[in-house]
């Protein structure tokens, strides 16, 4: 079952359902999907999908859900938090192919930042990606991060080096110029 805690135009975000470990478990056994995913090689079964989902339920992690069908489509959150730093790192992962490129993802991920700013009092939120991922790398310089730094030929990924790129991003870069069409879309937090 899920509840509305953040709402947009084509997606809300909702606390994770442990009865989708079915579901998380087919994408993260479909090569395509986990490609640019640190786990690309990792065996998951449901069971162990199950254990997980338990834990990061208990955290600010998210399932992504599809507003017109009802529908999961991946999820996103917090992997940590200093609160007294007021710093945390993020993540996402869309699971359903259908939903790739459509918008889904920047949506999803202006919610949890709105929320990481306002509701967490989070001041610097952060995210690695390897460079070979462009579509992630699109979403998140939409959105108003930044590159802060560069790991070079650090990820191996079908036989070729990749650089691994990390980023930021402040309440002035998310507030900011072209963001505010992107907030503007959010119609809730709760």
């Amino acid at each position: 079952m899920y509840f509305k805690k953040m709402s947009g135009k084509l997606c809300y975000l909702s606390p994770i359902d442990v009865n989708d470990a079915e579901q998380f478990t087919a994408w993260l056994n479909d090569m395509d999907v986990t490609k640019n995913l640190p786990f690309y090689s990792a065996v998951v079964n449901s069971h162990t999908e199950k254990s997980i989902l338990e834990k990061i339920s208990q955290d600010h992690v998210y399932s992504i859900i599809d507003n017109a069908a009802n529908e999961l489509i991946g999820n996103c959150g917090y992997k940590s938090i200093d609160h007294v730093n007021q710093n945390g790192e993020i993540g996402i992962f869309i699971g359903s192919k259908k939903h790739w490129s459509k918008g889904y993802g920047t949506e999803a991920l202006s919610l949890l930042l709105d929320y990481g700013f306002k509701a967490l009092n989070l001041h610097n939120i952060f995210l690695q990606l390897y460079s070979c991922n462009d579509r992630a790398l699109a979403c998140y310089k939409k959105v108003g991060f930044k590159i802060i730094g560069i790991q070079r030929q650090a990820i191996l990924r079908d036989r070729k080096r990749h650089d691994y790129i990390f980023m930021d991003i402040l309440p002035s870069d998310f507030y900011g110029k072209l963001n505010t069409s992107i907030t503007d879309n959010r119609q809730s937090i709760q």
